[in-house]
């Protein structure tokens, strides 16, 4: 039986934006972050809730007109020269379980806006039946 979280997601406050990439917001815990780009209107364009952070992460991200990916986070220590960590990046690895991803997601979500979490949680209920169905 899983403990319930001491630690849900919270805000990260700046949030760095990328030039050139929608406006995002991100949300942090000790086990999982969620990354929401935007759209001018506020709506949501699509997310990245990355989970497993203190063992072996992994990230699943929806975005509109796109789809879906889930991908492993490799931390780019491997790839590190002279002491220097690389920025993490995504690399094709894992099995895609969304039934145990949106329970993660709804443990960690207490405190995300009303909107954001709904989002997420559809997205994630609609890859779950798609994956039944194939």
């Amino acid at each position: 039986m899983e403990t319930p979280l001491q630690h849900p997601l919270r805000e990260l406050l700046p949030t760095r934006q990328v030039p050139g990439d929608s406006p995002r917001r991100w949300f942090a815990s000790p086990g999982a972050d969620l990354i929401v780009w935007l759209r001018g209107d506020g709506s949501m364009e699509g997310f990245q809730f990355c989970y497993d952070k203190e063992d072996v992460e992994h990230a699943l991200t929806w975005m509109d007109g796109c789809g879906y990916s889930h991908m492993r986070v490799a931390s780019g220590r491997a790839f590190a020269e002279g002491g220097f960590y690389g920025a993490p990046f995504l690399v094709p690895d894992g099995v895609l379980d969304p039934g145990r991803i949106l329970g993660l997601f709804r443990a960690e979500a207490i405190l995300l806006p009303g909107e954001y979490a709904a989002v997420v949680i559809a997205r994630l209920e609609e890859l779950t039946e798609k994956l039944k169905l194939s």
